[in-house]
């Protein structure tokens, strides 16, 4: 029989809204567990990697150019910064700047010299996701992701060491040629930030492997499908009762839309023997799977609300 789990996302970002009663009764009587906290944690829960790395410039330049083996990749997202007090802080990035084929039309000409000196071949198959490509063996520091950049210091988490040097500069060189670029004005006249920043971040080699017990994974996270791709996984089709479905949900931020559109339906799917299991899987770690026998635990008292 087949089963569902919800991708959710932090219980925090819920605070504040009331647990309607029916799903508050099935929670308290639902088994619990308690994972690692963060997206990767999150969906490492359910897609394995071999070799067992994190490689997402790989993963997602697969799905957006098919053509990832052979190389390591590098995600060099474009960004929006603004200064600050001893510094400059990243205020948006990638598909938050609404970047069209003309914006990398005019853009990427002026920054693939810089990057060819360096070795590398800079290209973007998707407007927000731009990549340079690297030599497989290629050492590299440590990247942060965009969103532990965002609303922070740029400078605090450029990458540290004598492997990082090499990056700090060409993120610097970067930041000149864009600051420069008369298509900024453009953008400003447009009412649109201004493309005055890269980010490097994601790299890696495509996996030789990516399993899921999942045949079907909903949700348009380019991440999350790219994953499902890599694992043989087609793009939404079907009915999630036929068949062991992972569903995105991290997107929502109302707890009552929530339990009347995802989880009430689910759980009378559950009741019906139509569904084996729910499972929902919050970001911050917490674990719920919901079955039709733990109806028995009546004596449960409803959870007060969603993280107690």
């Amino acid at each position: 029989m087949a089963s569902a789990t919800l991708l959710l996302p932090l219980r925090s970002r819920f605070a504040g809204q009331a647990l309607p009663a029916a799903f508050a009764k099935a929670l308290a009587q639902a088994d619990r567990a308690t994972g690692d906290a963060g997206e990767r944690a999150q969906l490492r829960r359910h897609f394995q990697l071999i070799p067992d790395h994190w490689p997402i410039a790989a993963l997602t330049r697969q799905r957006d150019a098919g053509d990832a083996a052979q190389a390591s990749w590098l995600r060099v997202d474009p960004a929006h910064v603004a200064p600050d007090m001893g510094g400059a802080r990243m205020l948006s990035h990638g598909e938050a700047l609404a970047l069209t084929a003309e914006d990398v039309a005019q853009l990427l000409p002026a920054l693939r010299p810089l990057f060819g000196d360096a070795g590398f071949s800079l290209d973007a198959p998707h407007p927000s996701r731009w990549y340079l490509r690297l030599p497989r063996e290629s050492r590299l520091p440590t990247f942060a992701t965009p969103d532990e950049v965002l609303g922070e210091d740029l400078f605090a988490h450029l990458p540290e060491g004598d492997l990082g040097r090499r990056w700090r500069a060409l993120l610097t060189e970067a930041q000149v040629v864009l600051h420069n670029h008369p298509w900024n004005s453009v953008r400003a006249s447009l009412g649109k930030p201004a493309v005055n920043s890269l980010w490097f971040w994601g790299a890696g080699a495509l996996p030789d492997f990516v399993r899921t017990r999942y045949r079907q994974v909903k949700g348009n996270d380019t991440l999350l499908r790219s994953l499902a791709s890599a694992a043989g996984v087609a793009d939404e089709t079907g009915d999630a009762q036929e068949v062991d479905a992972l569903v995105d949900l991290r997107h929502l931020r109302d707890l009552g839309m929530l339990a009347r559109d995802a989880v009430q339906p689910l759980l009378e799917a559950v009741r019906k023997r139509e569904l084996q299991s729910l499972g929902l899987d919050f970001e911050d770690g917490a674990i719920f799977r919901l079955r039709r026998e733990q109806r028995w635990r009546f004596w449960r008292k409803s959870l007060p609300k969603l993280d107690a």
